[in-house]
């Protein structure tokens, strides 16, 4: 997967997200769906954007950003900040 068809997933998920908080409004899912499914896109959408930040470490380091791989949720999910 490439920057762009990464970058586009984000949108993706973002668009995805800003449809649930709006069907959420309009009484189509509950909040307990609502905060289930949000928590998903924010695990994908880390997902994505650590990627990205791969690729361009490896591309800056002089590496080939295709061997940037996606890693798995848990390991994302727990980077200290």
């Amino acid at each position: 997967m490439g920057d762009n068809e990464i970058l586009s997933r984000i949108g993706d998920l973002v668009d995805e997200e800003h449809e649930l908080r709006t069907r959420l409004t309009a009484g189509e899912v509950t909040s307990e769906e609502e905060h289930a499914r949000i928590r998903e896109l924010e695990v994908a959408l880390d997902q994505c954007w650590d990627l990205l930040r791969q690729r361009r470490a490896r591309r800056g380091a002089g590496e080939n950003p295709d061997d940037a791989k996606v890693r798995p949720a848990g390991e994302v999910e727990n980077y200290r900040q």
